[in-house]
Formats: structure tokens, sequence, C-alpha cells
């Protein structure tokens, strides 16, 4: 059985990892049928998800940042809505501390920061303070231009230094080594090869010594190498999110969460045979 310390309680399940069901509170996904509010909340907790990830500010490639107020009046409506359905763990995809600590203080308990808690300097401290776990994301530039930042040098060895660096700020706001998760950002400022190097070695990351969450649900380095759209995304998104379980991944974040329970449980019944 996988576990994991939250603020007040511990996360477990007996599938072979964490499946965190996207809740998209906002009309700016990249896949609409993840814009579902509270129906689509609800949904991803019958079919067995793990945790959910909410938010409200896209970060596809070429989206836009949104205001502190359009972010809190998206998100606080639905978490009180999930609250009184489940008690299930909810992380806040935000990059903001105004934003997690209101969503902190209707019930959520792990903050999904893309920008790895950059972009603002008081969030490491409240984390903290608050005693939630967070998950640190490698990205370059903000998504209206990241894609123009796709060459590196050693892509693998670049993501992690970064990611190391950011793991180092955490633990000096005060942040716990075993509260945090780390994402190599897959489709953040990388090329078709760049993806596929981390997803092959993203169990390896940081020396193995951190959670890894794979965030990889249809995205458009699937589309590439399947010449699949995005509806059809969901056999390539099963084949990687699958591989880099067996390799050392913790958490998926997912679309959906259904096959992907079923395909975790028969990977751990295999496993554990």
């Amino acid at each position: 059985m996988l576990e994991f310390k939250l603020r007040d309680r511990i996360l477990k399940t007996d599938k072979s990892a964490f499946v965190a069901g996207i809740v998209n509170a906002n009309n700016d996904s990249f896949w609409k049928k993840s814009r579902g509010g509270f129906s689509l909340a609800k949904r991803l907790i019958d079919e067995k998800a793990d945790l959910l990830d909410i938010g409200a500010e896209s970060s596809r490639p070429g989206s836009h940042y949104i205001s502190e107020k359009d972010e809190l009046n998206a998100l606080i409506p639905l978490i009180r809505k999930i609250r009184k359905y489940s008690d299930i763990p909810i992380s806040i995809d935000t990059r903001k501390k105004n934003v997690i600590e209101a969503c902190v203080n209707e019930g959520a308990d792990i903050l999904n920061d893309i920008s790895a808690m950059e972009d603002d300097p008081e969030i490491g401290k409240f984390c903290a303070q608050a005693g939630i776990p967070v998950i640190l994301m490698h990205k370059r530039q903000n998504p209206d231009i990241m894609q123009n930042y796709t060459e590196y040098d050693n892509i693998f060895e670049d993501v992690q230094n970064y990611l190391y660096s950011r793991i180092e700020y955490a633990v000096l706001c005060g942040i716990e080594e075993s509260k945090i998760i780390i994402d190599p950002g897959i489709g953040f400022a990388k090329d078709l090869k760049g993806n596929l190097i981390l997803v092959k070695r993203a169990g390896a990351l940081c020396g193995a010594r951190f959670p890894v969450m794979m965030a990889l649900s249809r995205k458009s380095f699937l589309g590439q190498v399947t010449g699949r759209s995005v509806d059809d995304r969901l056999s390539g998104t099963l084949a990687a999110d699958l591989y880099s379980v067996m390799n050392g991944a913790s958490f998926v974040r997912v679309h959906d969460v259904k096959e992907t329970v079923d395909t975790l449980a028969v990977l751990a019944a295999i496993t554990n045979i």
C-alpha cells in the first residue's frame, strides 16, 4: 500500500500509484471535457480518484494568467460543494499565496504550483505554516511563450537541477522534505524528444528521493507520437502513465479516472502475485 502524509491525515491507496482526477474550474482547458465543475468532480470521486486536482487558471501553451479575484470566484464555490459531498483530498493548482490560503481555509489539502513557488515569495512560508504538502513543477517562462524555450544542454540534468534548487528553497521556507512532490513538467517548454526522455526517466529524478507526479493526460506529445487528436489520446495516455508508474512515479494526474484506476489495479495485481 502506498502512503503519503497530508496535513492532518494519511493518503493511502492499494493501487500502484495515486490517481489525481483533473477538474478545471474555468473554460480555457485544452480539453473541453475537463470543464465540468461539481458534476465532474462528483463523477471522478465516484470513479475512485485518490485526490482531485482543481485549477481555475489555464496553463496550456499560449494561455494567459488570470486575476486572483477571478481564480477565487471559480475555486471557492466548487470546493464548498465538493466538501459537502466528500472528504477526498484536494490539491489546488495555483501560483498565488492568497488563493491557496483561502482554499486551505475551505478544506483544500495540497498546493500544486506550476511555478515551483517562484511566482509568489509568500507562498512557501504559508505552506510551511499550514503544514500542507507542495507539488513543485519544472517549467520555463510563462505559458504564452514557453514553447519558445525548448532547447536544453541535457534535459534530464537541467530539469533535475532546477527541481533540486526548488526543493532546497521549500525546505528553507520550513516545508518538510516528506511533504514535497516533484513534477518534471511534461509539455511545459519541452519538445517531443524532451518529453519522452523525461517520461522514460522521471522515476529517477532527484535520486528517487521524492514522490514524482506525472501529468501526461491527453497532452500534445501523445498526439505527435500517435497522430491522434486530443479526444482520441486515452490509449496513449494509459500507456505513458503505466510506463511512468512501472518506473517509479507515485502520482498520475489524469482526466480519465475510471480507466486509469482499472489499469493500475491490473498492474498491482500482476506485481503482487
